[in-house]
């Protein structure tokens, strides 16, 4: 009898085990995506558009416009450059002063658009294109259409890569737990054929399988998600910057997944594994 009660410890100990091996892989692809995806939202809002004023329009004028562009729904954020920052920087670059032989500052004001991340691919970019090369107040619009375009065509390949990994991670994380639910509901078989020979029904016999895997699957997932915590918390302690793109958000996403792939996977694989027992012949207990 304390044989047969530390063989059924030892299952399942063995089975939260391996459970919690297979989560803690499932989250932390989980937890690269959504990091993938905060750099991308990043990457795309560095992307900007830049506005050259008319000389006509004076500062106050642009002022006022630049506020109008900040309640635009594409418009992350904006930066007015004066005409003198303008010769500055331009003084800079080039070495020399055209105000020397000029004797008046060429250079117009200018208001860098950040875009809003939702709106930065091609597309959208020459819709707001249009719409500010329309307004009076501007003399050209200036962004780098290959850029944006060749952005989100990268960023669409490894969001593609992470989407096959991930899928391909869910279905080998489910024949995992599969395989080690089945032997475990296999060690019963014989068990299960007992209580079906007595009349008992099909939930009645399932329902104390499936209460063991509920609670291997709760612990499973809770040890995989204190590990992945863990270790962002070393991630955090290496390198600050990281807090950026591993929010807190996502974390509560990851262990949400985890918690939910842990549950889902252990129920649907004893609830399968059980009525496959409960369906064979006897004679074919003992294959």
């Amino acid at each position: 009898m304390a044989n047969k009660k530390q063989s059924t410890q030892w299952q399942a100990f063995t089975s939260t085990l391996s459970t919690t091996l297979v989560l803690i892989m499932l989250g932390l692809t989980v937890l690269t995506m959504l990091t993938a995806n905060r750099l991308s939202d990043d990457v795309k809002g560095n992307l900007s558009i830049t506005l050259r004023m008319n000389d006509s329009i004076s500062e106050p004028e642009i002022k006022a416009f630049e506020k109008q562009l900040q309640k635009k729904p594409y418009v992350a954020q904006t930066d007015y450059i004066s005409r003198e920052d303008v010769l500055k920087e331009q003084v800079e670059s080039m070495g020399s002063d055209p105000t020397d032989f000029l004797h008046a500052n060429p250079f117009q004001a200018e208001i860098e658009v950040g875009m809003a991340p939702e709106y930065a691919n091609v597309d959208s970019m020459d819709w707001v294109t249009e719409q500010l090369e329309a307004n009076p107040k501007v003399s050209e619009v200036i962004y780098q259409n290959d850029l944006v375009d060749s952005l989100n065509t990268n960023l669409q390949r490894v969001s593609l890569v992470f989407l096959v990994i991930a899928v391909s991670l869910l279905i080998i994380s489910a024949a995992l737990i599969n395989s080690t639910v089945r032997l475990s509901v296999y060690s019963r078989r014989f068990l299960i054929h007992t209580m079906k020979l007595v009349g008992a029904s099909w939930s009645f016999i399932r329902r104390p399988f499936m209460l063991r895997s509920l609670w291997i699957g709760l612990i499973a997932a809770i040890l995989a998600d204190a590990v992945l915590v863990g270790l962002v918390q070393l991630l955090y302690g290496y390198d600050e910057t990281l807090r950026h793109y591993i929010t807190l958000t996502n974390l509560g996403i990851m262990s949400g997944c985890v918690l939910v792939c842990g549950l889902a996977l252990t129920l649907l694989c004893t609830y399968f594994s059980v009525s496959h027992f409960l369906r064979i012949s006897e004679d074919k207990m003992y294959k």
